[in-house]
């Protein structure tokens, strides 16, 4: 039997993969479009919410990013920041995340005369507020921020990952790339991998999602600590389950794949839950996280996507524990408060409160 929704919220969870441009509550893309004169295709929240949700589920990943032209049009100024962030970390937390990072690309929120430095730290100000705001709210939650640079730049360059570097013990844990795929191989940014290598920073890379197996040997290549979606690797696996080369690679070194369901239908990897590759990757042994990628997008919670993942491939609260603790090993922490994660998430998956 699927475990239930608010088992799943009751679950402690660790979430990845999760867009601060992707997340917005309609309510406050609106409100923050009043103030900066964006016209906005819906003039309430519900009907907001509605439009964001129909024009992502197009089975198009360009059609899918063009919704963030909204979003990220309402970020653009320090206050508008702080406040998503905020509430970034007040909506993780009321679902039962005990930690968090939020990825976003401080070269998209310029527009308004910010520089990357102040995007940043309006940014760090904000989630520091939100972990206050739940604490206040009796939960207890950990987040850092990912610096994504866009893969489809005219001319790479370093500028974003040094700025990671630059703020590492300052509330970022880790560096990305991320836009359209197809076309966009990670190699362009070797020579910003290539510095977080030698100053042993992490860093994740989005491949395959809409890019196959080269998209992910090129990140896996360039030393990802983990992949962004990687839901295409199962091309590598057999229909036996026997895995090829670069499946048996991925998996025999532990790299995590942040895997976000409901983004992946919508994007058209499959049509249905019980058809994601999710179940087949879990089964052939590779360390599989549940994310939301945009929540605002897909309509949906981290609660839900465990919820989801149950129903389809009927997982119990020992299988979501796994995969929450899976999450924990790969978030960009220190090994203490890796392990610290772990010890909550198996203390309150034990309580009778789960599952009865």
């Amino acid at each position: 039997m699927a475990v239930s929704l608010g088992d799943c919220q009751r679950l402690p969870k660790v979430a990845l993969h999760d867009h601060l441009d992707g997340g917005l509550r309609a309510a406050t893309v609106l409100e923050e479009a009043a103030k900066a004169g964006h016209s906005l295709p819906a003039d309430n929240p519900e009907d907001l919410a509605r439009w964001f949700y129909e024009a992502a589920d197009s089975g198009s990943l360009v059609r899918y990013l063009e919704t963030f032209d909204h979003t990220v049009a309402v970020m653009q100024t320090a206050d508008s920041l702080r406040r998503v962030a905020r509430e970034f970390v007040e909506d993780q937390a009321a679902d039962g995340v005990i930690y968090a990072e939020a990825r976003w690309a401080p070269e998209q929120h310029l527009a308004a005369g910010l520089s990357l430095a102040q995007a940043v730290e309006a940014v760090r100000d904000g989630l520091a507020e939100g972990v206050a705001a739940a604490a206040a709210a009796g939960f207890q939650i950990g987040v850092g921020q990912i610096l994504t640079a866009m893969r489809h730049v005219p001319q790479p360059s370093t500028e974003i990952a040094e700025l990671a570097l630059a703020y590492r013990h300052d509330s970022v844990c880790g560096f990305d790339i991320a836009g359209a795929e197809a076309g966009f191989p990670p190699q362009r940014f070797a020579d910003s991998f290539a510095l977080l290598r030698e100053h042993n920073f992490e860093f994740t890379i989005h491949a395959g999602e809409a890019a196959g197996l080269d998209s992910i040997a090129g990140a896996v290549h360039l030393g990802a600590s983990r992949i962004g979606h990687g839901v295409r690797l199962v091309e590598d696996i057999a229909a036996d389950g026997g895995l090829g080369e670069l499946a048996q690679y991925v998996a025999n070194r532990g790299l995590a794949l942040e895997i976000c369901p409901s983004s992946n239908l919508q994007t058209g990897i499959c049509d249905q839950i019980a058809d994601h590759p999710f179940g087949l990757l879990a089964a052939s042994g590779h360390q599989v996280t549940i994310n939301c990628d945009n929540r605002l997008m897909s309509r949906t919670t981290l609660s839900r996507e465990y919820h989801l993942l149950s129903e389809a491939f009927g997982y119990g609260l020992d299988e979501l524990r796994t995969f929450s603790i899976n999450a924990a090993k790969a978030a960009f922490l220190p090994l203490a408060q890796r392990e610290s994660l772990i010890e909550q998430i198996n203390a309150l998956g034990r309580t009778p409160a789960i599952g009865r």
